[in-house]
């Protein structure tokens, strides 16, 4: 088996471990930036193999240029849409956030009780 052969590329910014919809971005973060093992990695995705995890991170070091292009792409796409959901929220988080807001005022208003 080919180490690509893991690998469902849906596009160039989205690489899936065949059969899930687990991208390698999900694996590779935590396996950089968490300095997880891949059996850390196993506990939090447990529908995967440990070998597909192990070739997730192979396929990394194989080709650590592009894949860290590609995790970088994938963090900077996850900031702007954070930043955008910030600046232009939804009618639902909109309406979340003013039941939150009378949630706080009515706790904070109720006397408090002696025992």
């Amino acid at each position: 088996m080919q180490l690509e052969d893991y690998f469902t590329v849906l596009a160039p910014d989205d690489i899936r471990l065949k059969g899930t919809r687990i991208g390698i971005e999900s694996i590779l973060y935590e396996y950089i930036y968490r300095a997880r093992t891949a059996e850390e990695i196993f506990q939090i995705y447990p529908s995967l193999t440990l070998e597909q995890i192990y070739a997730t991170i192979l396929y990394y070091l194989h080709h650590r240029e592009a894949v860290g292009q590609y995790l970088t792409d994938w963090i900077e796409f996850g900031e702007r849409m954070r930043t955008e959901q910030r600046q232009n929220p939804s009618p639902a988080r909109l309406r979340f956030q003013q039941l939150k807001a009378s949630q706080q005022a009515i706790v904070s208003h109720e006397p408090e009780v002696s025992v």
